[in-house]
């Protein structure tokens, strides 16, 4: 595979880049860990008005009508940025779910409402990557159950939730996160700037999702995206966290040099250049597959996903220790990359089901 972004996407990059680089500093991603807000709400609103939240929807929903590949230089750039707004529930999740597998009313109804950022949706599947056990159940009462954690739950309109019916059927459903039939709490997590809930249904109304009759097929493609997505995310910080590291390291001295120039230090982000490269090389290749709808995307998918969440919680952890005891204060910004490394690393299923997924995948393949 040769493959590499057009000018387009790379000009969509860089001005995404450049608007974050302004508008979602440091202060801003720390004014959420320091207040009970779940997200900058300010900044959701810029985003949606640029237009990101519509990358991927076609025109006919109100939608830019591009494709993934845009959306994926915009997935690196908010992972870059840690910006702490609900855009991959919303987007890479619940609007890719409607977008695939809904009818045409479905669709009519949340992909404008979701392009213009009126409604925030998000997946309820939190029994993780290929899970047999579903806590939630549909019947002529209603949804009950209860999924636990929902990445922003706490903020979302709806959820695509995932549940069984009387006949031990799964299928995907929508369900509006407003009423009083949903208990939503949130829960404290690694990252406040990225918001989880525990959600509890007590005869909820459940809309199925189209009439998709493998809904653990479509809920596998669907995790399959987002993996991609998210990898892209992962990529983006572990760059950034990387580059904070590698900035500090030249302006720190020991014994009158800059520990830069020691070999030890040197050798250190050496392995964390190659660990990114290696993850890039992967999520590129998730990014074409998933363009195209090649059949490689499933192995690709997981390929990009560990190796995108091992870089990141690597140079991360790293980048922490090149900056000293300094690294580990509050004060320095190298827990915000950690934190976020860390719960990405838990999201749409944990590094040893992805890894789990690479095997299986490979042994299907041969």
């Amino acid at each position: 595979m040769n493959f590499e972004f057009s000018e387009e996407q790379l000009f969509i990059r860089d001005q995404a880049r450049n608007f974050l680089s302004q508008e979602c500093t440091a202060r801003v991603v720390r004014s959420i860990l320091d207040t009970p807000e779940p997200y900058h709400r300010a900044l959701w609103q810029k985003i949606v008005e640029l237009g990101w939240t519509a990358i991927a929807i076609p025109e006919e929903f109100g939608g830019l009508g591009l494709g993934y590949l845009e959306l994926c230089v915009v997935a690196e750039e908010l992972g870059r940025a840690l910006a702490p707004v609900p855009f991959s529930s919303s987007v890479y999740l619940a609007t890719e779910a409607i977008k695939a597998w809904g009818s045409r009313e479905q669709q009519q109804y949340y992909l404008p409402r979701l392009a213009s950022g009126e409604l925030i949706g998000t997946l309820a599947s939190s029994e993780g990557l290929g899970a047999l056990e579903v806590n939630a159940t549909v019947s002529d009462k209603g949804l009950h159950g209860e999924k636990i954690p929902v990445p922003d739950g706490d903020i979302a309109d709806f959820a695509v939730v995932v549940a069984r019916d009387e006949n031990a059927g799964m299928g995907l459903y929508l369900v509006d996160l407003t009423t009083t039939a949903v208990t939503r709490s949130a829960l404290s997590s690694m990252d406040p700037s990225r918001s989880q809930a525990r959600l509890v249904f007590d005869g909820a109304a459940a809309n199925r999702l189209g009439e998709k009759a493998d809904t653990q097929a479509a809920l596998a493609q669907l995790l399959d995206k987002a993996a991609v997505l998210f990898a892209f995310e992962q990529i983006g910080g572990g760059q950034a966290a990387m580059d904070m590291g590698m900035a500090y390291t030249k302006q720190r001295f020991a014994f009158g040099r800059p520990i830069a120039s020691f070999q030890a230090i040197k050798h250190k982000f050496a392995d964390m250049f190659v660990a990114l490269e290696l993850a890039r090389a992967n999520a590129y290749y998730g990014a074409w597959a998933m363009s195209c709808d090649a059949p490689d995307l499933p192995l690709a998918a997981a390929t990009a996903r560990v190796s995108a969440g091992d870089a990141y919680y690597q140079i991360t952890r790293e980048n922490i220790q090149a900056h000293g005891g300094m690294g580990f204060t509050w004060e320095f910004d190298c827990h915000l990359y950690y934190r976020r490394a860390q719960l990405l690393s838990g999201v749409i299923g944990t590094q040893p089901q992805w890894k789990e997924a690479i095997a299986s995948r490979l042994l299907s393949a041969a």
